[in-house]
């Protein structure tokens, strides 16, 4: 058996240099997980008003949750498609089969970066059907450098789903 006086001392640095160790294993595991929480955070951009996502729909779904209603307020997710290179005021989310959806920013309160197309996006506020003229149709494609026969072609009103977002939340 052991004894208390004479063994115990014997244990005391071995015990002090594992707790030593650990001390420092722990250390670094803790730091090399926060540098993976901040990485990960580093990739989510935020603009406008602070939301949590909740009961989001797919962008492919908002024209059917507006059908028939004057305007939705909902949170959607979907792709960003275009960004307006002029200062960020506004972008076309992909709602699928080859259409999108103009997002505006309320009050033109905030702006997203110009470089935000193919980032995945999560929208907060209100959707709305909407029938676009054709000169703010030849404004949005002169806003993303389309050319002036890109432009020419636009000829006729175009309906579509709108959403006046009051917050971003961009990966």
């Amino acid at each position: 058996a052991l004894g208390i006086s004479g063994n115990r001392a014997n244990f005391a640095p071995i015990v002090t240099e594992t707790s030593d160790v650990m001390k420092k294993i722990l250390f670094v595991t803790l730091f090399a997980m926060n540098g993976f929480c901040v990485q990960a955070q580093e990739n989510i951009q935020t603009f406008g008003q602070v939301f949590t996502p909740q009961d989001v729909v797919s962008a492919d779904q908002v024209a059917s949750r507006v059908n028939g209603k004057d305007s939705v307020y909902l949170q959607t997710t979907g792709v960003v498609k275009e960004v307006c290179q002029a200062k960020g005021c506004w972008m076309k989310v992909d709602v699928g089969n080859g259409q999108d959806m103009l997002v505006r920013f309320k009050n033109y309160g905030f702006f997203v970066p110009k470089d935000a197309d193919g980032k995945k996006v999560t929208l907060n506020g209100k959707a709305f059907a909407y029938e676009m003229s054709v000169a703010e149709q030849r404004h949005y494609a002169e806003d993303v450098g389309k050319s002036k026969k890109e432009i020419a072609k636009i000829k006729k009103p175009e309906k579509s789903v709108r959403f006046v977002a009051d917050g971003v939340i961009l990966q």
